[in-house]
């Protein structure tokens, strides 16, 4: 009776059936690459949310600031102006109070409903019936983070079999992501509710190699388009903004605040000693 020895023929024979077969392989590595693109898509969705409140709330807060700089500058081009009657200073004075005067029936036509990318999210909403709400702040809670996290992880249209579970998906995560730039715990947690209790999806079944590939390209594909608008939102200038304050961007929102009203401050101090 023979024994077998480590490293022997019986010992590679189990080797080699314990060891994946390529297709087994690359289902593996398609997994694998379809977390790795969900990952990238939810930290992009996170800082796309926050470029987005960002602006939105520095708008909000801060355009009235602005509009009383550009109007003390008028002031103060106009009080020059009066007590030089240089024809240069009236030029100057001219050209500030241009820029404080609203263009013609724009805003009586639009009444804030148009912004620079077309509709604004406040007008979207009223004509789809929901409720108008502004962002809290920048950066949504840790909560509603980790919510928007889970949820989109479970429930990511890339994950989707066919088109008719893609469409599902689509539409819920576009609920999702409404809700997270909200940062609405109470409304994500009934969208997680929501999810669990809907149609579980269906079993994935092995692929053929063929469609392992072809799901491998589109992958790849799909990175390389995320990867684009990453770069566009990274470099916009609100999306420079936000990487000075990494940590906390509804910090570095009163840090700006703070900066213009003392510019204000300035301003109107300036404009009093013209007007003596």
């Amino acid at each position: 009776m023979t024994q077998d020895v480590p490293g022997g023929p019986a010992a590679r024979n189990d080797d080699h059936e314990a060891r994946p077969g390529p297709e087994a392989r690359l289902e593996k590595a398609v997994r694998a690459a379809e977390q790795a693109l969900i990952e990238f898509e939810i930290a992009l969705e996170t800082f796309r949310v926050e470029v987005e409140n960002f602006s939105r709330l520095h708008h909000q807060k801060l355009g009235p600031v602005y509009a009383r700089l550009d109007e003390l500058d008028a002031q103060i081009a106009e009080a020059r102006a009066e007590r030089s009657g240089d024809p240069e200073d009236l030029r100057k004075a001219q050209e500030a109070r241009a820029m404080v005067l609203p263009m013609p029936g724009v805003d009586e036509l639009f009444h804030d409903w148009m912004d620079s990318d077309g509709m604004s999210p406040e007008a979207t909403a009223m004509l789809n019936d929901q409720p108008v709400r502004a962002p809290k702040r920048v950066r949504p809670s840790e909560e509603a983070r980790k919510l928007y996290r889970e949820l989109a992880r479970k429930a990511h249209p890339d994950l989707a079999q066919d088109d008719r579970e893609r469409g599902r998906r689509e539409e819920f995560i576009t609920r999702v992501n409404a809700a997270y730039a909200l940062g609405d715990e109470s409304r994500l947690r009934e969208l997680a509710e929501e999810w669990a209790a809907g149609p579980a999806p269906a079993a994935q079944q092995l692929s053929e190699s063929e469609e392992l590939y072809a799901r491998l390209e589109w992958l790849a594909r799909r990175k390389e388009l995320l990867k684009a608008v990453a770069q566009e939102l990274e470099e916009s200038a609100i999306g420079s903004m936000l990487r000075l304050a990494p940590e906390d961007p509804d910090k570095l929102l009163n840090e700006i605040a703070e900066q213009l009203l003392a510019q204000v401050a300035e301003r109107e101090a300036e404009l009093s000693s013209l007007v003596q």
